[in-house]
């Protein structure tokens, strides 16, 4: 993390917000995001070097996207966060909600380099960092008992992974997306669910856990699983671990998954908000959380090393995923739910 902290107070320092007024200096601005490496690389990356340039403070709440949501709802009426990092399924409830507020053009200067898939209806929010849900798998395992690389979901049905599948719970993204993987496959889509039930209810037989927490990293580790629905990026932060997991984009496609930058509506400290979001879009951010998290860039103009850019999401791959309905998605989320429960984790 050394490198990303040198190269981000700088940049951060030298772009990130607009020099500091009285009525930007007044308060703290509370951003409420991902926990874990997320929260490591903001809180001694991102955070000291706005704090050091805008003048203010900043604190970081540390939170799934569902749980951010929830106090977002909570604090409706009077909020308490300024900034929230979320996933863009649980992003656009929130939008419909009425939870999130517009950006700001002329303070967020750099909407219009940002990739048409990360832009959000009436820019109400922007996608950050973009990145796919698609297999992921122990490559050794693999190769040790003479299977191919998982080219579809209906793979992770082959007899020979009977207890060694770890299946993402319908309750967090990954399962929507393993979810969505199996329906697309089959001909299905967000208005025909039946063949994604269909097709995951199958992979559903070799599961060792359905898990709720996005990582399953341990389960890899600890040799209960070698092969998995999950996201290209946390794929790629086990990898430099030495582990021997790789990523696969299905051929009937990944889903992307982007992590957006929202100011809360009615947001204590609105300007500061504003200021932090055009912060996380300047390219030499993007770059840094590229090269440490492994999340691809959504703005145009973010240059990459070739090594890093063979690991993240590139604009060819962003250009041939599908984004989710989330509108149907949403409206559907609490009958998928019960449907999972009963035919799936109980099947």
């Amino acid at each position: 993390m050394t490198r990303l902290l040198a190269a981000a107070l700088a940049l951060v320092g030298l772009a990130a917000c607009a020099p500091p007024t009285p009525t930007a200096q007044a308060g703290k601005l509370v951003v409420a995001g991902y926990g874990g490496s997320y929260q490591e690389a903001f809180e001694q990356a991102v955070l000291p070097g706005f704090e050091k340039s805008c003048g203010c403070e900043v604190t970081y709440i540390a939170g799934s996207s569902t749980d951010t949501v929830a106090k977002l709802k909570a604090q409706k009426d009077a909020p308490q966060i300024d900034v929230a990092l979320i996933d863009d399924g649980p992003q656009a409830q929130a939008a419909e909600a009425g939870l999130l507020a517009g950006l700001d053009p002329v303070k967020v200067t750099r909407l219009d380099k940002v990739e048409k898939v990360a832009r959000l209806a009436g820019d109400v929010g922007v996608g950050f960092a973009l990145t796919a849900t698609g297999l992921a798998y122990n490559r050794d395992w693999y190769a040790e008992n003479g299977l191919p690389a998982p080219k579809r979901l209906a793979d992770l049905a082959n007899p020979k992974l009977k207890g060694k599948v770890v299946l993402p719970s319908i309750s967090n993204t990954y399962g929507v997306g393993a979810l969505m993987l199996a329906a697309r496959a089959a001909g299905g889509s967000e208005r025909d669910i039946d063949p994604g039930f269909a097709g995951v209810k199958k992979v559903a037989a070799n599961a060792f856990t359905f898990d709720t927490t996005a990582d399953v990293s341990n389960y890899f580790l600890q040799g209960q699983a070698v092969a998995s629905v999950w996201g290209g990026s946390r794929v790629e932060t086990l990898a430099d671990k030495d582990f021997p997991i790789a990523f696969v984009y299905p051929e009937a496609g990944a889903i992307p998954l982007l992590a957006t930058a929202n100011v809360v509506n009615k947001a204590p400290h609105p300007d500061l908000a504003q200021q932090f979001v055009n912060a996380l879009l300047q390219p030499g951010i993007q770059r840094e959380l590229a090269a440490e998290g492994y999340d691809g860039p959504t703005v145009t103009d973010a240059r990459l090393d070739p090594a890093v850019a063979e690991r993240v999401v590139g604009p060819e791959q962003a250009a041939e995923m599908k984004p989710l309905d989330w509108t149907v998605v949403n409206g559907a989320r609490s009958a998928w739910t019960d449907r999972w429960t009963k035919e799936v984790e109980r099947s």
